[in-house]
C-alpha cells in the first residue's frame, strides 16, 4: 500500500474513490475494524450502553462491552496507488437498522463481519435478511476471530448463513491492519469482477479463504 500524507490528504495519484459499507451485528466489532484500518482519524458515534438496553441487547460472549454505534463509523483507507476506499460502519443494534438504507446509498460493495462464537453467529442471521431487503450490492463475509472463536467447517458454516457457492468468506482479525487490508480487498476485487471490470492490482498478501 503506498504511503499517504502525514496531513491526511489523499495523495494526488488517487483518481478514485469508493464507499464500503461495513455491517453486522451488535458487538461484532465494526467500529475496530475501521478504526485499526483507517488512515485518517475515525469519525465514531458511539454512546455508553445504559440500562435501557438490558433485556434488549443481547449481550452473550459481550459482558465487558461499555459502548455502542448509534448512527455510523467513518473512515478512510488508500488500498493502492489509485484507490481510495471510504469505510461506513453501520450501527448494530435492530433498533437502529432503519439508517442502513441511507447509509448503503452509493456504496459499492458490503464487509459483513459475523461473530462464530457459540451464541453469536445466529445473531448474524437477521443481518443476512436486512441486507437481502435493504441493498443490492455484492458482498464479501468476513469471519472475526476472538480469542475464543470456534472454528465451523466449510460447509457448515455456507450453510448456517444461507450463502451462494460463490460469496466469498474470508479469516479476518478486526484489530489487525492487514488481516482488514485483506478482506477489504477481496470486496473490492470480488465487485469488480462481478460489474465486469479489471481487478484492481492487490498490495497485501492473499488472504486465506475459510471457503475456496
Amino acid at each position: 500500500m503506498d504511503s499517504v500524507p502525514s496531513d491526511g490528504y489523499l495523495p494526488g495519484s488517487v483518481t478514485k474513490s469508493v464507499k464500503i459499507l461495513v455491517v453486522g451485528s451488535f458487538g461484532v466489532g465494526k467500529t475496530t475494524l475501521i478504526g485499526s484500518v483507517s488512515e485518517i482519524t475515525p469519525l465514531r458515534t458511539e454512546e455508553t450502553l445504559t440500562q435501557v438496553s438490558e433485556g434488549v441487547d443481547d449481550l452473550t460472549g459481550l459482558e465487558g462491552k461499555r459502548t455502542t454505534t448509534v448512527a455510523m463509523d467513518f473512515g478512510r483507507i488508500t488500498l493502492n496507488q489509485t484507490l481510495a476506499l471510504y469505510l461506513f460502519g453501520t450501527p448494530g443494534q435492530r433498533r437502529f437498522w432503519d439508517l442502513w438504507e441511507g447509509l448503503a446509498s452509493g456504496a459499492a460493495g458490503v464487509l459483513v463481519l459475523v461473530d462464530t462464537r457459540p451464541g453469536r453467529l445466529e445473531a448474524s442471521f437477521e443481518v443476512f435478511d436486512q441486507l437481502e431487503i435493504g441493498t443490492q450490492m455484492p458482498f464479501v463475509v468476513a469471519v472475526n476471530h476472538f480469542p475464543d472463536t470456534v472454528r465451523h467447517g466449510a460447509e457448515e458454516l455456507r450453510t448456517a448463513l444461507d450463502l451462494l457457492p460463490e460469496t466469498p468468506i474470508v479469516d479476518c482479525d478486526a484489530r489487525d491492519r492487514a488481516s482488514v487490508l485483506n478482506a477489504l480487498t477481496t470486496l473490492v476485487e470480488y465487485a469488480v469482477d462481478l460489474a465486469g471490470g479489471s481487478t484492481p492490482a492487490r498490495n497485501t498478501p492473499a488472504p486465506q479463504k475459510v471457503i475456496s
